[in-house]
């Protein structure tokens, strides 16, 4: 099983990298929907689909108005949206009113809750039922974390966030195979990190760990201020099994 991190960034597209968007193709999962979602175009086949939304600033749903294009030239499976009341809302009422957007996708939104968490029907062969549980983000606005656990594996997917909220999700992502963590600032901007809903390289290295999660992938980097050699070299110290995600990344899970 693969997981494919189409956008690694965040805030907005850089030369380097597109804002959020993964998928795990062999079982349907898109986790966030940002500018790398037209990426999604060697993968959308007619089989059902389902997205995970973190929230609803823009970096993280702007490529759902991307279906259109998607879809020009290739049949694609019903379109399952998940995501906390808030968010759906705002896509639904903001992103896609009239004076932004012509016309709504065929997508079918379903609201969900922290903490209580269920099973989906995958309806892919081969395929077991797909174990969620939504756990609350510190994040302007409000945001979800996931712990997905599919096929013997678990993933942690949490972005965006402060160190501070970490103790709401630590039990929840315990010993995960692997945590997609984001970390929007170097070490030393701790201050502004808790400022903006985020958490610094380091804090997220400290998250890894107390979590007990054997590896750890860097997301939402910033597209201003990009990691240096010496702060890769010191979360690695901190955090052996890290890598910092690049567009188009491929990560056997």
């Amino acid at each position: 099983m693969q997981l494919h991190i189409l956008g690694s960034g965040g805030y907005h597209p850089s030369s380097k990298r597109h804002t959020l968007c993964s998928v795990i193709p062999e079982v349907g999962l898109i986790l966030d929907a940002g500018t790398a979602f037209f990426r999604l175009d060697r993968f959308l086949d007619e089989r059902p689909w389902n997205i995970f939304l973190t929230h609803a600033h823009l970096d993280h749903v702007i490529g759902l108005t991307y279906y259109w294009g998607l879809t020009q030239r290739r049949d694609v499976g019903p379109i399952t949206v998940w995501g906390s009341e808030n968010t759906l809302r705002a896509v639904k009422e903001l992103l896609f009113s009239e004076s932004l957007f012509p016309k709504m996708p065929p997508y079918h939104f379903v609201p969900i809750s922290s903490h209580e968490s269920f099973c989906i029907n995958l309806e892919r062969e081969g395929c077991d039922p797909m174990s969620v549980v939504p756990v609350p983000l510190s994040h302007p606005g409000g945001a979800l974390g996931y712990r997905f656990d599919i096929a013997g594996r678990s993933i942690a997917y949490i972005t965006d966030t402060t160190l501070e909220a970490a103790s709401a999700y630590l039990k929840v992502i315990q010993n995960v195979d692997v945590l997609i963590h984001e970390a929007f600032y170097p070490g030393g901007y701790e201050e502004m990190a808790q400022r903006t809903g985020h958490v610094t390289i380091r804090q997220a290295a400290q998250v890894a760990q107390s979590a007990g999660a054997k590896r750890l992938i860097i997301v939402h980097v910033n597209p201003v201020i990009d990691f240096n050699q010496d702060q890769r070299e010191g979360i690695a110290a901190t955090f052996p099994e890290v890598i910092i995600a690049s567009d188009n990344l491929v990560v056997e899970i």
